[in-house]
């Protein structure tokens, strides 16, 4: 087995749920250029998950109306949310960076380790609707934590061996 993987990540093989370009409608239309964007809301104020957790998460409902129980209130889609919150009925989000079971991947180890959002999101700020950017494959990955251990300023030495995501 350990000697078709540096095989599969040569060929390319996706490690992830989607392809780049991966753009599912959602529930409801939530801009990240504007909020990220425009308003320049940290990726981490919403996604708070990402420094403590294995995934970073969709935040609650309850986050998102700190603010729209004032800003745009008479919006279809913050009626869309409050409708959602009143009812007790969970916002069917769609995912859009998936991994399958057998690749690990810790967000806390990588916002920790001072890896930028955009690395592996892309430049999410300029999205009205998140999209898949990166190939996200076993390669791509490796690729990374390889440039990362050989930068001449490199702090860090992220692993690189299969057990690392592998396991």
């Amino acid at each position: 087995m350990l000697k078709i993987l540096p095989a599969l990540a040569a060929a390319g093989c996706t490690v992830g749920g989607g392809t780049p370009g991966y753009e599912p409608p959602q529930p409801i239309a939530f801009s990240h250029a504007q909020h990220a964007g425009e308003l320049q809301i940290d990726c981490l104020h919403c996604h708070f998950g990402a420094e403590t957790s294995r995934h970073a998460g969709v935040p609650p409902a309850n986050v998102c109306m700190n603010c729209h129980t004032q800003a745009k209130k008479d919006s279809p889609e913050i009626a869309k949310l409050r409708d959602a919150i009143s009812s007790g009925r969970p916002i069917q989000w769609v995912k859009v960076h998936s991994l399958p079971d057998f690749a690990y991947f810790n967000h806390a180890r990588h916002v920790g380790a001072g890896v930028a959002c955009a690395s592996c999101h892309g430049a999410v700020e300029t999205m009205v609707r998140v999209r898949q950017e990166p190939a996200m494959t076993m390669g791509w990955c490796l690729d990374c934590h390889r440039t990362t251990a050989q930068a001449a300023t490199a702090r860090l030495d992220p692993p690189r061996d299969c057990a690392a995501c592998h396991y």
